[in-house]
């Protein structure tokens, strides 16, 4: 019998991968002990990225979700294991320090064994941190290497990261090729490499499978010596997944290697109970395109990750997208015909901001870049005309070092807005800010949590705690969830469900938000903070884009407020679309008479965000 491979289940993953949300924590709580009896998983993933974000969009407690996934796996000695995004944590933009390091405290606490970190610029500082900070929790800190394609990607440059990473603490490695775009033979040099000078290291392989490529990538690693494939299971593996666990036991026994045997019984409860929870809610996120595997995604190497939500974000850009070719008497296009364009685009954008590894969050800053130059160029403007603050950031260096050289035109564009280029510790940018979060809990009288778990959630997720804590983040979900299910049914949503009025308070404003579960149209908001414009000319500030409204991106902004004089220039909000935070800034001088949205609320295109006087 050949050498023992282990298999890791990545179920929540296996839900963003495919669409937009992942089960309740009472659903997770069913399926766990199910997946136990399967008895092949050494390793189930229980944590990371966008998971708790997700857990907040639906108004549920994160730290709940954690504690309850983790227990079982816990007690029955399967190990858990967690994705983690270095310099940004859970998150898409930069943390200070010391909430990185409460991060890992309380995720070892809450029963997570394992971090897998990486940054998705491969920039060693930002991951050489987060194993420091992890082992300090008692944590096993497996560092990552972010696989792509590209001429500065190559099997000496990820030799060469494995090595630092290992000699500065890792306990493992993991090849993350988030795209499934790792060619096989490369993936197997870069296991061999490894294992031939650190054989007591463990190597974990995580490959998405949308491509086609990763079977014969799996195939090819544990030749090479791999130790543990991340694997997934019907109704979710294949597509922009993971592939499923009983092709790749057959393919890895009939090699001759040595897997564990499935128990078909709780399979088949699993995949029920899967099914169950797409056909109760997830599934109507899902788009079927992320169910089918495609090799266009070779040439842009989006991962399985962002695609899993990149083809419900889509409906709204083309629907924006179609509505200015009408006005410039140009034909409307397909959601394939703009999904091409956007994969031609990402091409286009990719080696001009350096090759960024397209892995969370640079793969929807590079994907965003290009749709926004898809957006401008449909309204006849110039490519680069709308670049988000974040991106801004990582083509500056600003979250750590680009592989490659950013082109001459966006450099020149840099100089032209006045923003400088940094070399230094990311870290050293995003200052420590705990204190700050601890004086908001005291003064609104928010317990800590077991742990202070409560204070990291709010400190690593600001805005979206506190539209959990305000009832705000459940109802926008059930409005969205009841837009759904009317649009799939084509009726309206049950009259049984009413709207509601809520009292919101974000960002310490006071805010009345009327939900109307069955309107397919945005939900809108009234505001105490803005009256009705009085008499005189009134001019507008209007969005450029579909998304939700903010007045702040960070706790340090002040926010603009009825009767604030502003410049044309001054920056006023942002319209979160995508990930991304894109600042809305004044075009014309005025007073500020009516804000048109409350903190969060979605707007679209050309809804007025201000009324100036």
């Amino acid at each position: 019998m050949g050498k023992e491979i282990k298999f890791s289940l990545v179920y929540r993953d296996m839900w963003q991968s495919s669409g937009k949300y992942m089960p309740r924590v009472d659903q997770l709580v069913r399926v766990a002990p199910e997946i136990i009896k399967m008895g092949c998983f050494a390793r189930v993933e229980t944590n990371g990225g966008g998971f708790e974000q997700i857990n907040l969009l639906f108004g549920e407690n994160p730290n709940i979700a954690v504690r309850e996934w983790c227990r079982p796996f816990n007690e029955a000695g399967i190990q858990t294991h967690m994705l983690d995004r270095s310099l940004n944590g859970l998150r898409m933009s930069p943390v200070p320090a010391d909430v990185r390091k409460l991060f890992y405290k309380v995720k070892k606490a809450q029963g997570t064994d394992i971090t897998r970190c990486f940054c998705g610029l491969n920039d060693p500082r930002n991951i050489i941190a987060s194993i420091k900070y992890a082992k300090e929790a008692g944590m096993i800190a497996q560092a990552t290497l972010s696989l792509t394609v590209s001429k500065v990607h190559t099997v000496e440059y990820y030799c060469n990261l494995a090595e630092e990473l290992i000699a500065n603490g890792a306990d493992e490695i993991c090849l993350k090729d988030m795209a499934g775009i790792g060619r096989p033979h490369s993936l197997g040099l870069i296991v061999k490499h490894i294992k031939t000078k650190h054989p007591d290291i463990i190597v974990q392989y995580h490959g998405q499978t949308g491509p086609g490529f990763t079977p014969a990538s799996i195939l090819e690693v544990c030749k090479n010596g791999c130790d543990i494939i991340d694997v997934g299971m019907e109704p979710l593996s294949w597509g922009t997944g993971h592939a499923d666990v009983i092709m790749v036991q057959e393919m890895l026994k009939d090699a001759g290697f040595k897997v564990p045997e499935i128990d078909m019984v709780a399979y088949m409860k699993v995949r029920a109970l899967t099914q169950e929870f797409m056909d109760d809610f997830l599934g109507y996120f899902i788009p079927e395109s992320n169910r089918r595997l495609q090799s266009l995604l070779i040439a842009p190497g989006l991962p399985g990750g962002m695609m899993g939500s990149l083809m419900n974000d889509l409906k709204d850009n083309l629907a924006s997208i179609n509505k200015s070719l009408v006005k410039s008497g140009k034909p409307e296009i397909t959601t394939d015909e703009l999904l091409i364009k956007l994969f031609d685009e990402v091409a286009y954008v990719w080696p001009r901001v350096g090759y960024p590894p397209l892995v969370t969050p640079f793969s929807q800053y590079v994907k965003n870049l290009a749709l926004f130059n898809i957006m401008q160029l449909t309204k006849g403007k110039e490519r680069w005309s709308m670049i988000a603050d974040n991106i801004w950031d990582m083509i500056l260096g600003k979250a750590g070092k680009l592989p490659g050289e950013v082109a001459p035109e966006i450099k020149a564009l840099a100089k032209e807005q006045g923003r400088e280029f940094y070399d230094g510790d990311p870290q050293a940018l995003y200052p420590d800010k705990l204190d700050e979060f601890k004086k908001e809990m005291q003064e609104k009288g928010w317990d800590f949590g077991q742990d202070d778990e409560e204070l990291f959630e709010l400190a690593m997720h600001p805005e979206q705690y506190r539209a959990l804590k305000s009832g705000k983040a459940k109802a926008d979900f059930e409005a969205e969830l009841a837009k759904e299910k009317a649009a799939a049914n084509k009726t309206a949503a049950p009259a049984a469900i009413t709207p509601q009025d809520l009292q919101v308070e974000v960002n310490g404003e006071k805010f009345l938000v009327k939900v109307s579960y069955g309107d397919t149209s945005s939900t809108k908001a009234t505001t105490e903070a803005s009256p009705k414009a009085t008499s005189g000319e009134v001019q507008s500030i209007v969005s450029p884009l579909e998304g939700k409204f903010y007045l702040t991106n960070s706790s340090s902004e002040i926010p603009v407020k009825v009767g604030d004089v502003v410049k044309k220039g001054d920056l006023v909000g942002y319209i979160e679309s995508m990930k991304t935070y894109n600042a809305i800034s004044a075009d014309k001088d005025g007073t500020i008479v009516e804000i048109c949205f409350a903190n969060g609320e979605s707007v679209d295109e050309e809804d007025v965000l201000f009324k100036l006087q």
